[in-house]
């Protein structure tokens, strides 16, 4: 379930017609061709997510759950079945699908529900040195709040888990752990299986931030033994606000609700209120109906091309890419596991990131910089920031192409 292949994609695999169905590759920019390589932050949307989220809000829109009316049932029908798809994505039950605004909203929902009136004094929540602000800030709230601590383990120098230190850090006190599928800084796929089963030896409840792998590795849910997994439509050829929480159905069933509302009551007094079932109880108010539309078409899609063709497509652009950086001179990459996602995290003798990335767009080249809410891990590394440049499925050889030319230029230009 975690590697990504490193064979060659099928001989069928149609590149040129993939990035045809994404209308913004293009969209001329700075005067000239777009490559698009920040997909780690937000991937862009093909013409069939467009096209279900317009059908949506031109036949289909109205509130659901609430109305008798043929739009009202349009509506709700599209959004459970949104519902539908989401968990056989995920092979697993529809009931342990909660809809979120993204993978942030996701976390904190597990810490404040789930963790929060678990925790004790002295107990401890294990993470890694890797994680996103995300996945550390919720855990750190929570935490401060009950007399609890939070403990990191190691990352290596090629960027990949010190597992042995992990191991090391399990103990009576671990009472959660959460963890990063695929981190956003560096591309390491961390060992989860490993990790989940050594926490259920112990019955540690654990999560797993997919909101980088949901679009890149296959996640069975039941098979991969997690008691939450979190992802974002966004990173997923989805619309921006919209993700979910899949969880185990006993937790939510167990779990308070967070967020007070419509929709998420059975019953309403001035004296008591009773909640619905779950996963409604999660989702209160009028909910993103277009976002769960449009993150189904999306699922739609991936699966159309190949989660298989798309981790090997992926796999040889970033062969191909380390290979191109390489010869930059003055550039050295931040992130060098064996195992490892379509990210290309990197720092230049040349300049700061935030140098190098305003030159690189001026040459039509897309990246993200800065400490892409990964400062402690910035801080292992000893860098205020790097460059990164993240792959899709609609990359192409040009696209890495024209990243090295520029970073060639960005080199004399600040030498």
């Amino acid at each position: 379930m975690n590697a990504p292949l490193t064979e060659r994609p099928p001989s069928n695999f149609d590149l040129d017609r993939i990035r045809a169905q994404f209308p913004i590759l293009a969209e001329p920019v700075r005067g000239g061709r777009l490559a698009y390589l920040d997909n780690a932050a937000t991937t862009q949307k093909p013409d069939a997510v467009l096209a279900a989220i317009d059908h949506y809000y031109r036949h289909q829109n109205s509130n659901v759950h609430r109305a008798v009316h043929d739009l009202a049932e349009r509506a709700t029908t599209a959004y459970e079945g949104a519902r539908d798809r989401i968990a056989r994505w995920f092979n697993t039950a529809r009931e342990e699908i909660v809809f979120t605004r993204g993978t942030t909203e996701a976390i904190n929902l597990v810490a404040y529900s789930f963790l929060r009136p678990r925790l004790q004094p002295g107990d401890e929540v294990l993470l890694t040195g890797m994680e996103h602000h995300s996945n550390i800030v919720p855990w750190q709230l929570v935490a401060k709040e009950n007399g609890a601590k939070i403990v990191a383990a190691p990352v290596l120098d090629d960027g990949s888990l010190d597992f042995d230190g992990w191991l090391a850090r399990l103990n009576e006190r671990t009472k959660f752990i959460a963890v990063v599928h695929i981190s956003n800084s560096l591309g390491t796929v961390n060992p989860v299986e490993q990790m989940i089963a050594a926490a259920r030896a112990r019955g540690i409840p654990v999560l797993v931030d997919g909101a980088q792998s949901v679009a890149h590795l296959a996640v069975d849910f039941p098979a991969l033994g997690a008691d939450f997994f979190t992802c974002s439509a966004h990173k997923a050829y989805g619309p921006t606000g919209f993700g979910c929480l899949v969880a185990k159905r006993e937790h939510l069933d167990a779990m308070p609700p967070w967020h007070g509302g419509g929709d998420m009551i059975r019953t309403v007094s001035f004296e008591e209120s009773t909640w619905n079932e779950a996963p409604y109880r999660f989702e209160a108010g009028t909910p993103d109906m277009a976002g769960a539309v449009g993150f189904a078409a999306a699922l739609d899609w991936i699966e159309s091309v190949g989660l298989e063709a798309i981790a090997a497509h992926e796999h040889q652009l970033l062969v191909e890419g380390t290979a191109l950086l390489a010869e930059v001179p003055g550039l050295r990459m931040i992130g060098t596991a064996k195992n490892k996602g379509g990210v290309m995290s990197f720092v230049m003798t040349a300049g700061h990131a935030q140098d190098i990335g305003t030159i690189l767009d001026q040459y039509g080249v897309a990246v993200r910089t800065g400490h892409h809410c990964t400062m402690p891990l910035m801080t292992r590394f000893g860098v205020p920031a790097t460059v990164r440049a993240s792959l899709a499925v609609y990359n192409n050889r040009d696209d890495i192409e024209q990243l090295a030319m520029a970073l060639r230029k960005a080199s004399r230009l600040l030498a």
